[in-house]
This record gives structure tokens, sequence and C-alpha cells, in this order.
């Protein structure tokens, strides 16, 4: 099996890259690329993403074809695909963050400015968290409810079908951190700085 991490100088993927390939062992092949013939190719596929929702799509539409074969895996072939951080709020229709940002589309809803109460909550949301599992799926299998996971972002992801919610976080409100739709996954939190738990979700979306 091959798994694409897709690289699109979203800035440092190598704690995604190094997490993948010490989930993957030999049973399965990891690759890191921009290519569209190898992504196109790949069983399951990988949405990193760091920096602001605008820089990661402008990173996305600077590769020639590249939005138009995530398109096509996600929607069409119906690959399993997995966005981490940004990976998952570019899910959206649109972003706030900087200026107003046309997203994907996948998971209909916005991103906007994590309410921080006039001050009473940090900016960024940074550090470990307990993550409320909502809804049993595959990509939970064997992840304990209250388990801890690491999150680094101040914009949150608002799906307009709350149905599609596999997983919130309290800080300030209860912020959405993991998503799912059919094909498509996604996490706010960064399984790959999560420590065992983090691998085992890892692990988890490989065998989906």
């Amino acid at each position: 099996m091959n798994v694409t991490i897709v690289d699109y100088n979203s800035g440092n993927i190598s704690s995604v890259i190094n997490s993948f390939k010490e989930v993957a062992k030999d049973k399965v092949n990891i690759e890191v690329t921009s290519d569209l013939a190898i992504i196109k190719a790949s069983d399951k596929v990988v949405l990193p993403g760091q920096g602001s929702f605008k820089s990661c799509i402008d990173g996305l539409n600077s590769i020639n074809g590249l939005i138009d074969t995530l398109n096509e895996l996600a929607l069409e072939s119906k690959k399993p695909l997995l966005g981490i951080c940004v990976g998952l709020q570019m899910f959206a229709d649109i972003g706030y963050e900087e200026i107003e940002t046309k997203g994907l589309g996948w998971i209909s809803g916005k991103v906007s400015k994590i309410d921080n109460q006039g001050g009473k909550f940090k900016l960024p949301h940074i550090g470990w968290n307990e993550i409320n599992i909502v809804k049993d799926n595959k990509f939970f299998k064997d992840i304990m409810n209250k388990s801890h996971m690491y999150f680094v972002h101040s914009y949150e992801f608002t799906p307009d079908d709350k149905s599609v919610i596999t997983a919130t976080t309290d800080y300030s409100s209860k912020i959405v951190c993991a998503v799912e739709k059919d094909n498509i996954f996604g996490t706010q939190f960064h399984p790959e700085k999560s420590d065992k738990t983090g691998l085992k979700i890892i692990d988890n979306f490989i065998n989906i």
C-alpha cells in the first residue's frame, strides 16, 4: 500500500513524515511528494498544513493541477484522505485568516478566529488538551475518550453539518478537533506530536 504525504511547502512537515514512517515500518510505502502522478496513484493521502489558511491555500495553488488532483482523489476516487491542522481547515468553504480566502469546499463551513473572550484565553491555543470523542468511528479505534492531544492554532473550523464532527476540545468553547465525512478525515490537533496516542491514530488511518 502507498500512502502519500503531500509536500506543497507548507512549513516543516518532518515530524509528520517521521511519525508515518515509524508507524508504517516495512508494511506500507510512505511517499513525500508534490508529483501529481504519484499522488494520483496512491492508496491514501495525507494533507498536512502549518502556517495560515491563506498561505496553505496559496501553496496548493502554486503547484499546477494539485487542487484538481486532490479533488479527484477525495471526491471522485473516494480514497481515504487525512488533513492535519490547517490541512483540516482547508476542507472548509472559506477561511477568514489574514484575508477572506476560498477553501477546498469538501465539508461546508468556515474557519474563523477562536473567541478568546476578551483575552481570557491565550491565543494561539497551544499545548496538550483533552479531546471529547462524540462519535464512534474507525479513526478513534482503541483511543480512550479524554485522551490528551497536542494543539497549536488560533483559528477553528466550524462545519455547517454537525454530524461530521467526531471529536471536540474545550477551549473558550467546544472547538471542533476531528471530523469525518465518507473517506475524508481531519484533525485540528497534531497526531504526529501527540506521543503514543497520536501514533495509534496514524496507525488507525493507515488501517482504514
